[in-house]
């Protein structure tokens, strides 16, 4: 009777936590899929309208003036952004509300006026606010609190990016590498699960690719292994390069009207000389392209100095679509050389850079497996694992912790 008594008493010890997540995460999934899907709206018509008025590039310094003015009232309460957000999951920092509604409005001025910046910067930053919000609204312990900030990521980068398996496990991955708190697992995948199917209500779609996989054989093995060592090299070039940027924008430019003025000009200059837009705003296009082996060798390379100058300017959005479209267009160009498929190459490219800018190697097989399918998935495995080790500590997140080292257990 004893050892039942005590199975019984287990079992209740984790109904109440477990009914406490699935409420909770389910309403962050609610919120998460309905703001997320009307950003995701919001962002394709600031696109489609850029790309229907390019003159609008030309505005880009204006753009950026307006933005730095939104941020002024705040700079004396710390950076908005998503380190910040990275820390409120490890510590008791601060993400104030008025996070949600200035990355709101400021993503999408980037877009509107031709910004090289992604979309997943606004779907973290979103998320972590709105979550530490929740949880202060609830009060929330300190421990759950982290939690819900997570809660919040993976609701929000689900919906925007339509890959709710990948939202949940890089909530959980890119806090602290090689250590993840799995008791937030549950309420990540609940969030994630919830707000992708609100999205998909509302009409918005994740992306999706179809890839001619070429069947695994020792030769492709060795080509995607030499593939993924030189995607992990250009993710530590893109990671120096944001870095970089901002130290020298900073270094010669110490007001922040002037630097992202300059910056502004730099990309509308850059624009100018090269005749096209292929690198204003997210650069989806350009994916989709390199999925069709359609794009010039020297792409990834154009890409990486777009996003690099425009972050370091302070303009708002994240690197994680510029790190896809990169990838994908350096796994394009360099297929010819190592005799493989261009769209094949891009695929590997596009899950390797990420994987080496994130450190999220779950997190990037999740993302092969949603964005391509189950074909091949073990070579995309592979790859992102070549790339996770080979790309060292470097990360596109200041913040991000890298517990331990990669190579040594």
């Amino acid at each position: 009777m004893g050892k039942i008594k005590y199975v019984t008493l287990s079992i209740l010890e984790y109904i109440k936590p477990f009914i406490k997540w699935l409420l909770l995460a389910s309403l962050m999934g609610v919120i998460g899929g309905i703001i997320g899907a009307l950003f995701h709206k919001c962002l394709d018509i600031a696109t489609k309208t850029r790309e229907n008025n390019l003159w609008l590039i030309l505005l880009l310094p204006v753009a950026g003036f307006l933005i730095t003015v939104l941020y002024h009232p705040f700079k004396d309460k710390g950076k908005l952004n998503t380190n910040r957000v990275l820390d409120a999951v490890e510590t008791d920092e601060r993400v104030p509300f008025t996070l949600s509604p200035l990355i709101f409005v400021s993503t999408l001025i980037s877009h509107l006026f031709g910004a090289s910046v992604g979309r997943e910067g606004a779907a973290l930053q979103l998320g972590g606010s709105l979550g530490y919000n929740i949880g202060k609204m609830f009060n929330l312990s300190k421990s759950d609190r982290h939690i819900i900030v997570m809660v919040g990521m993976s609701s929000f980068f689900s919906a925007m990016f339509g890959a709710p398996l990948t939202a949940a496990i890089f909530a959980l991955e890119v806090i602290r590498v090689g250590y993840v708190r799995h008791c937030g697992f549950l309420p990540c995948i609940v969030s994630s699960l919830v707000a992708y199917e609100i999205s998909v209500f509302f009409g918005t779609h994740g992306v999706r690719y179809a890839v001619n996989f070429p069947g695994t054989t020792p030769e492709l093995i060795v080509k995607v292994i030499f593939l993924s060592v030189l995607c992990a090299v250009v993710s530590i070039l893109f990671c120096v390069a944001i870095k970089n940027a901002s130290l020298y924008m900073h270094k010669f430019f110490r007001n922040q009207y002037v630097r992202t003025i300059v910056g502004a000009l730099i990309v509308v200059g850059l624009t100018i000389i090269l005749r096209t837009t292929d690198y204003n705003g997210a650069g989806m296009h350009m994916i989709e392209n390199a999925m069709k082996g359609d794009v010039v060798p020297w792409a990834f390379a154009l890409k990486i100095i777009f996003t690099a100058i425009t972050i370091a300017a302070g303009f708002k959005g994240g690197e994680i679509v510029p790190t896809l479209f990169i990838g994908a267009t350096f796994g394009c160009a360099v297929a010819p050389l190592l005799g493989m498929d261009a769209s094949f190459a891009a695929s590997v490219g596009f899950v390797a850079l990420f994987c080496g800018v994130v450190n999220c190697p779950f997190a990037s097989v999740a993302l092969a497996l949603e964005v391509f399918g189950t074909n091949g998935i073990l070579i995309y495995a592979l790859a992102c694992s070549v790339s996770f080790m080979m790309s060292g500590n470097f990360s596109i997140y200041k913040s991000q912790k890298i517990e331990g080292s990669k190579i040594a257990y």
